[in-house]
């Protein structure tokens, strides 16, 4: 009877466990079936990607806004009405990106991030100078917070790699991330040609200004060209209040089949059908990720070095793409290139004008461009090929505008060597690691780290981005103050 019964036990546990794994398999198909509709679909990637890309463009507007607003508020709030001081100036640029390095951490629920930026933008856009407390140090709060890159879009960097991932085939995932991420350029390219519109619509008032020390219209115009930054930011929040959850990070992370599969069928047929809150749920049996696990994994050798990698290569692109982007209005007076020769109120209107114009040069001819020729190769050739070609070429390009700045900028060349050889640079830089460094980290780590390290990497460009910051300010005087900036 005994040995009867442990036979029969046996055969009992054998079952069970042949259950077990016949159900795995059950919802494992389930699963495949579910991620196969997400990559045939296509308004299922549209709206996602529709809100990726305003978001985008929104964080992009706000953070190289910051660029030609800087030189506004110096004939507002500067010393003698020149410009900022460079502590100013400094305070207001590096703001942003100490904000970002905070915010990876802080925020990660989409949404939240972005309602966070949309206030604050606002907020940023009513402020004023005041006796006891300097506008300058009210905008700096402002920027940390959020605004320009500060903690909301920290939080959005990991966050929108992921979500404009993880609702895309596997096919075309690069390109459309790229395509994405392009979106930066042309909020840059807008942030230039608004500055544009407003520069020309106040010029009359500026032009009837009595002094410098009176141009209030230039109070208007840095609070306008911040302001209007809400609008792209307003409509993108529409669509993450309509989009849900990825349906990898639901059935992966969350391990709930069920919910993932009703999420994918409502937004394929347009449908609010909603589960069963009593009905039994079909679950993977996986353990869910810690910081314990996390630490673990990462710990290792073998991981810890392509987290290394994709954050060491974010931290030196940065220092480049920030070190120019938020400084271009300050380079392109250093070379000379459109600097009016007419003073007073009227250099104050061609000045703000010739940078807006040559901001949009610039963008035009190699920053937005870089962009696409990287979405038309980056499937083709592959991310780690562009990237390394990327950073060759910027290294090169660099050396010659280094050494040869004195050449480049002489009256024979009359600084067209030098604009052209920029521009190529950031044809680079985008056709290269900007792009790059930001998709990466997307494919290489599992789905229940993969946020988590994409925002590490991206913290680690912010940190790229404050050295640049901090090292410009205290190069572009050596030689004597403003020497650099003076040259010509």
């Amino acid at each position: 009877m005994a040995s009867f019964q442990e036979k029969g036990s046996s055969t009992g546990s054998q079952e069970k466990v042949l259950a077990r794994v016949d159900a795995a398999y059950v919802l494992d198909e389930r699963r495949r079936a579910a991620l196969a509709e997400v990559d045939n679909a296509n308004w299922f990637h549209a709206k996602p990607f529709l809100y990726r890309k305003l978001n985008g463009f929104f964080n992009s507007y706000n953070i190289f806004a910051i660029n030609i607003t800087s030189m506004m508020l110096g004939y507002v709030y500067g010393p003698d009405y020149a410009g900022l001081n460079k502590q100013q100036d400094l305070g207001v640029k590096v703001a942003t990106p100490v904000g970002t390095l905070v915010g990876w951490q802080i925020c990660s629920a989409d949404g939240i991030e972005l309602l966070i930026i949309i206030v604050v933008t606002f907020a940023q856009a009513l402020s004023g100078n005041a006796a006891a407390i300097h506008i300058v140090g009210v905008l700096i709060v402002w920027c940390f917070i959020p605004q320009r890159m500060g903690i909301g879009i920290g939080g959005d960097y990991p966050l929108s790699a992921v979500i404009s991932s993880e609702f895309t085939s596997t096919k075309i995932c690069g390109c459309m991330m790229t395509a994405v991420f392009a979106l930066q350029g042309w909020g840059n390219f807008t942030a230039a040609l608004v500055a544009f519109i407003i520069t020309a619509t106040y010029k009359s008032a500026i032009l009837s200004a009595l002094s410098v020390a009176e141009l209030e219209a230039v109070d208007f115009m840095w609070h306008l060209l911040i302001g209007l930054g809400c609008v792209p930011g307003v409509i993108a929040l529409y669509f993450c209040l309509t989009i849900p959850e990825t349906p990898r990070f639901t059935m992966d992370i969350e391990h709930n089949i069920d919910h993932a599969s009703a999420d994918i069928k409502n937004v394929l047929t347009n449908q609010r059908n909603r589960l069963d809150e009593d009905a039994p749920v079909q679950c993977i049996e996986a353990p869910k990720a810690s910081w314990n696990n996390f630490t673990t994994y990462f710990g290792q050798w073998k991981n810890f070095k392509i987290i290394f990698g994709t954050s060491y290569s974010w931290f030196a692109l940065d220092i480049a793409f920030y070190g120019l982007g938020l400084n271009s209005a300050i380079i392109l007076q250093a070379i000379g290139f459109g600097k009016p020769s007419t003073t007073g109120v009227r250099g104050v209107y061609d000045n703000l004008n010739n940078i807006c114009i040559s901001n949009l040069i610039l963008l035009a001819a190699g920053l937005i461009p870089g962009y696409w020729v990287s979405f038309l190769f980056i499937d083709s050739w592959g991310h780690k090929p562009i990237q390394l070609m990327g950073f060759i070429m910027l290294t090169i390009l660099f050396v010659i505008l280094g050494f040869g700045y004195d050449r480049l900028i002489s009256p024979a060349a009359a600084t067209k060597a030098f604009v052209f050889l920029y521009c190529l640079a950031n044809f680079f830089q985008n056709f290269g690691p900007n792009v790059t460094t930001f998709i990466i980290p997307r494919e290489i780590f599992p789905i229940c780290y993969r946020s988590t390290a994409h925002g590490i990497s991206a913290a680690s460009g912010k940190l790229g981005a404050i050295v640049a910051q901090v090292g410009f300010s205290q190069l572009k005087d050596i030689g004597g103050p403003n020497k650099f900036v003076t040259h010509m």
